[in-house]
């Protein structure tokens, strides 16, 4: 029996079985832009961070270390950590798909939300696991149904608290009630990207739970309320086990020096993140009451942005709202691949992005007589 030779090299079935993980737009085309469809600061960068990265391009044509230890130990000085229990990537979307590799292969399953972030099911797909899905409950995340999926199988739960793209999260001890339910051999994997957001007295970020148990991994990033995108920089903390694993295989330079140096300046400047902290308080606010009074309906959030829900009726849909946006500048993020069909994601902006928002939407939603919730 003969066999056909491959006219080229193929990857593995299963990476050809991954969605494209597709970014909010960047632009419309048309004037003055404002995005607000990556959840980016509308502060920017600290100052002392741009000095710091400015600085930097001095060295260019040397390695940076290896091991990001100045960068470990700030962010371990700034919160009470063990510097030796924290690692460094390029994004914390590198730490996610390093863990994956670490703990999941062929046959192995993990357990992820049902509007959690995407990155996720990449991550245990690319690595030859499963994802598997645990509905939500009001657009968060429900502990009973989480813990119903586990199985045999699983390796790994995947938790986004606050979760991206619903702004929702859970309550420390919702947290903790994961965890007391899992296996000793399941990692929970808590995605705190927004963490320094939330004011509620009842969400923590899981560094307790790193530090008391071996089986939980925190990753945070530097993306957001630093305001640092651009240079691709988050970190984690974990276990020693789970650190010396993601040591032995992620790249020996997968942090760069500017991003070293920058990151090392934002953790430091603790007076911007405050004051993003309050612009973001004030204007998350803000904008749910407007968008509420257009009849729209808006899913609290503890993070900085809100997912707007539109109802399905002709002319003013969310995919109509998005097209009608973009028209005048105003870009926000399509959520349909997290199965959101019906919502827009919308990012706090500047005061002047966020007034000429509603006042677009105003116009969007003039003549509606209901509220559609």
């Amino acid at each position: 029996m003969s066999h056909t030779a491959p006219s080229r090299p193929a990857p593995r079935p299963n990476i050809l079985d991954i969605d494209h993980y597709v970014p909010g737009k960047s632009g419309s085309g048309h004037g003055k832009v404002y995005k607000l469809s990556a959840n980016e600061t509308p502060l920017g960068p600290s100052p002392q961070a741009v000095d710091a990265f400015a600085r930097s391009a001095r060295n260019l044509d040397l390695y940076p270390d290896g091991a990001a230890t100045r960068l470990r130990e700030a962010i371990a000085a700034r919160y009470g950590l063990d510097p030796a229990r924290i690692v460094c990537g390029c994004g914390s979307d590198d730490l996610l798909h390093l863990i994956a590799q670490a703990y999941v292969g062929p046959g192995d399953e993990a357990v992820v939300t049902e509007h959690g972030f995407l990155v996720y099911r990449i991550a245990v797909q690319a690595a030859g696991g499963t994802p598997v899905v645990a509905n939500e409950r009001d657009f968060t995340a429900d502990v009973d149904a989480i813990l119903a999926a586990i199985g045999d199988k699983t390796k790994i739960v995947f938790l986004a608290n606050p979760n991206n793209p619903t702004g929702t999260y859970l309550p420390f001890d919702e947290v903790k009630r994961l965890h007391a339910g899992l296996r000793p051999d399941i990692l929970l994997v808590l995605d705190a990207a927004y963490a320094e957001y939330p004011r509620q007295n009842d969400y923590a970020s899981g560094l307790e739970l790193v530090s008391s148990h071996d089986n939980v991994v925190m990753t945070r990033t530097f993306s957001k309320i630093h305001g640092l995108a651009s240079l691709r920089l988050g970190w984690c903390y974990a276990p020693a086990v789970l650190c010396d694993a993601l040591n032995r295989i992620r790249g020996p330079f997968n942090v760069n020096g500017p991003a070293i140096e920058a990151g090392i300046a934002a953790i430091g400047d603790m007076a911007h993140v405050e004051q993003a902290v309050v612009h973001n308080e004030r204007w998350l606010e803000w904008l749910g009451n407007e968008l509420r009074g257009l009849g729209l309906g808006v899913t609290p959030s503890a993070a900085n942005f809100l997912l707007v829900h539109f109802p399905r009726q002709a002319g003013r849909t969310a995919r109509d709202a998005d097209a009608f946006l973009s028209e005048r500048g105003l870009i926000l993020r399509a959520v349909g691949a997290y199965g959101l069909p019906d919502s827009l994601r919308l990012t706090v902006g500047t005061e002047e992005a966020n007034r000429r928002l509603v006042d677009a939407l105003r116009a969007f939603t003039a003549g509606w007589s209901t509220v559609h919730d």
